[in-house]
This record gives structure tokens, sequence and C-alpha cells, in this order.
């Protein structure tokens, strides 16, 4: 969010510290004036390329469903043939490919993900041959992305959110948006109350923070929006930045490594067999030392006849909502079958189990997770639009329309408070210097220490953040030997 003084106005005084020297008066606004100037004008533009992008990735989920619908939907014609069966049609399709795993139909009329692991396609990438559960006959074939198995065209749009189809280079975009979104969300917001606080010392009844003045015209009413629009999606803004730092490259890390630090990381299942171990054994402690097999292609066979047994007793175990069952290729590994993320479900199970004896070899409920691991859980999913299905999507849309609206506000801001005469400058001054000084020295002292702290968990805040105040003070040094 820009602020809505993010044009270049000289900073106003507040009121008097209680323990400043006589006369003297201390402020945090000018700081926050200066910071959100130059965070505002030289990062938005990342913003705005996020929030267009990430308003688009918002809707995707819907917008599969229409564009992908005579992959994911087929007239419900009977019972649905077992999975086997349908594996099986679809390794006939693709009989050069090594099936994986397999997303049985959740309802009738939806068809069936048959997944294959395919040494041409990219990272995190798989084949999904789709099969009409009521005939056993494939309908088509998709490369699906990721955990949630996103199709081609949502797929295109994550990659555009996230790092605009660079790849691990253009990550750094979406990173420095991330880093410094929830610094101008929250300097815009400070900014905006400490106006509408002295607004009310002059004139209670036509101060506005959440609404806009309608009677103005021009830039105050611009402004209005501006602002107000800003203080209503700064909570947005704020955890769109938080959960999107969780995925990014040098600031992600630092989450992770913190989150190992403090035993918040999600429990794994263990999927090794043991015959040592008892069936059912806790995920708290995965002892098991037996290593993989490698590929055999009559244990594949074998498990891929296993599957029904084995999603009949997850069901057993409560694990019977929309989910996707892995197809192991050695002696040695379980059957996994995790339910996958769907809207409106806060919890999502999984287990492990033994396909030649039917025995589980581990339960990994939701309800065992850390409650930062839930959190995070639940936190990605929100930002991903599938937490509550529609709803949610509409609400990230909206925000990302709103977001929009704000930066595009900004600018104008900025160009309406340029000098028209007397000036050759083509765009509004910045906020007058010496922003530091006018602050006390304890909180001038605070807020150092925070920024080097905070600088060094979001590297690239802190890099950037050291590029701004040193082209801020080469402009300085200009400006007095110009003097």
């Amino acid at each position: 969010m820009s602020a809505p003084d993010i044009v270049g106005a000289a900073p106003a005084p507040s009121s008097t510290s209680t323990d400043s020297p006589p006369g003297r008066r201390y402020t945090l606004r000018p700081l926050m004036m200066r910071l959100h100037f130059y965070a505002g004008i030289l990062v938005a533009p990342l913003i705005l390329i996020a929030a267009v992008s990430g308003g688009l990735y918002a809707v995707a989920p819907a917008l599969e469903q229409v564009v992908y619908r005579d992959y994911l939907h087929v007239t419900y014609s009977g019972p649905a043939f077992p999975v086997a069966d349908q594996i099986r049609a679809a390794q006939q399709t693709r009989p050069d490919l090594t099936v994986a795993a397999v997303r049985p139909a959740p309802d009738p009329g939806d068809t069936t993900r048959v997944l294959f692991t395919d040494p041409t396609l990219g990272e995190s990438e798989r084949l999904a041959v789709f099969v009409d559960p009521s005939t056993a006959r494939p309908v088509g074939e998709l490369t699906v992305y990721g955990s949630s198995s996103a199709l081609p065209m949502r797929t295109w749009i994550s990659q555009l959110h996230r790092h605009l189809h660079l790849g691990e280079p253009g990550r750094i975009y979406s990173e420095l948006a991330s880093s410094w979104m929830w610094v101008i969300a929250l300097g815009g917001l400070y900014l905006w109350w400490d106006r509408y606080r002295k607004a009310r010392t002059r004139d209670a009844a036509s101060a506005r923070l959440l609404t806009v003045d309608r009677s103005t015209r021009g830039r105050a009413r611009t402004l209005g929006w501006h602002g107000a629009v800003g203080a209503w999606i700064a909570v947005g803004l704020v955890f769109l930045s938080a959960t999107g730092l969780t995925w990014s490259k040098y600031a992600g890390e630092n989450v992770g490594d913190l989150r190992t630090a403090l035993s918040w990381t999600t429990p794994s299942l263990d999927k090794t067999i043991d015959d040592a171990a008892p069936s059912g054994g806790s995920h708290e402690g995965h002892g098991a030392a037996a290593t993989a097999g490698t590929a055999d292609t009559s244990i594949l066979d074998s498990n891929v006849d296993r599957v029904d047994s084995v999603l009949a007793i997850a069901a057993d175990n409560g694990v019977d909502r929309a989910v996707e069952a892995s197809i192991p290729a050695a002696a040695s590994t379980a059957f996994t079958v995790a339910e996958t993320r769907q809207p409106w479900a806060l919890a999502t199970d999984s287990v492990s189990v033994d396909g030649a004896t039917g025995h589980l070899v581990d339960v990994l409920p939701f309800s065992t997770y850390p409650l930062a691991a839930k959190l995070t859980s639940w936190g990605i999913a929100l930002h991903m639009g599938l937490l509550f299905g529609l709803l949610n999507q509409i609400a990230l849309a909206a925000l990302a329309v709103a977001l929009v609206t704000v930066i595009v506000r900004g600018y104008v801001l900025w160009w309406r408070r340029r000098p028209t005469r007397g000036s050759d400058r083509a765009v509004g001054r910045p906020p007058l210097r010496g922003a530091l000084r006018q602050l006390h020295p304890a909180v001038g002292v605070a807020i150092v220490a925070a920024a080097a702290l905070v600088g060094w968990f979001v590297p690239l805040l802190g890099l950037s953040l050291l590029a701004f105040l040193a082209v801020d003070a080469g402009f300085g040094l200009v400006a007095r030997a110009r003097a």
C-alpha cells in the first residue's frame, strides 16, 4: 500500500514528547513519510505486478473448472470400476511412463487422475491421465504441477506470479514485493491514522478514517480514497506478505530454520516397511533404518492390484475424502494415502499402509500437528484461494483489485504534487530530509536495531533498504555541494 502522503509534502511535527527538552518536538511521522515515499515509488511497481498476477491466480481454481471441464467431469453412467482397472486403462494409454499415484474421483461425475512420472517434464510436474470411472476409459491427459495438482493454465499463472517465467532469478521480484509490502502497508496505515487523529482535533465531524469524504474534489478526493481503501486492506496485505515470504528463496530459508529450531515443522509420515516395527507405529520417531529398494516392475504391478484394498483401509481410518494414493515401486515402501486440500476442509489426515499385509505402518492425523504447522497449512491454503473455496477466491481477487487502485492513486498523488511553475521537476518532491533528527534518541536507536534485525532475517529487505539509504545520502551530498 502506498502512503496517503506518498507525495512530497513537508513533514509536520506532532505532539511533544513528555521527556523531550523544552521547545524540542520529537515525531515519527517524517521518518515514516520518507521511508514510505521511497518504498512506494521504487517497490510499488513490483507489488503491482504481484497484485495483478496474484488476483488472476486467486480465481484460477474456478477457471479450471470451466476451461478443463471436459477433463474434470463426465456424464455419470453407473457405478465406478475398481480404481485398479482405471489405472490399468491409463497405463495402456501411456505404457512408456511409470505410474506414481492416483486421485480417485471424489464424487459421481468427476474423473479419476492417474499420475505418471515423466522425465521430460520439469520439477514438481507429473503427467495426469483422466479416466471416466464409469467406463474405465481415458478422456485425456494434461501436465499437472505441485501438491495441488494444478492444471496448465493455473500453473502458467502461478509461475508468472512467482518468478515472471524467468526461473530462479525471477524469484527476486516476488521476494522483494513480499518483503516490502508489509512495511509499506503498516507505514501507510500509521500515516493515515496520524492524519485522522489530527483532523479530529480540528473538526471531529469531518474526520474520516475508513470512509471517504465525498464533498471533496481533486487531490483531496484521491487522497481520501487512497487512504481509506488502504486502511481497509492493510491486514490482508500483511497476511499476504507474511505467507508469501514462506515461499521465498532467502527469507523462506530463514523461516524454515526458525521453524526447525522451535519444532514447528510439519511432522512427516513414516512409509518405510520394517517387519520389526509394530503396526501403526508413531510418526513422532521414524526409527526404521531400512533403505528403499530399487524400482521393480513386478512389485509395481502387484501394488496396482492392491490399490482398492489400501484405499478401503485408509477410509476405515478416517482418510476418506478426496485423497491421493501413492503407488510404491519398492517392496520396502508403503502406500501413502493423504487427503488433498479441499474447500472448507481444515484438516488433511494421512496414513501409510503395507499393501502386502494390509497393516498400518503409520497414522498422521492433522490434529497432532504443532499449532505453528497448522497455521502454516491454513495460511498457505488461504493464500492460494483453496481454504474456503469460491468465497476465498473472490475475497483475494477483490483484495488484489483494491491494492491496484491504492497503488495507482498513490502515483496520481505524487504526480499532482509536482511543481507547475518555477521548477524543472517533472514529479513531486520527496519529503524533507532530516527525519532521523526528529526522533527521540531512544526511539531512533530502537528503530535502527529493529531494522538491522528484520533486515538480517529478510535479506532482500535489508539490502534494498541499505541501497535506498546510500542513494538518498548521495542525493543529499550533491544537494549540499550545489548549495
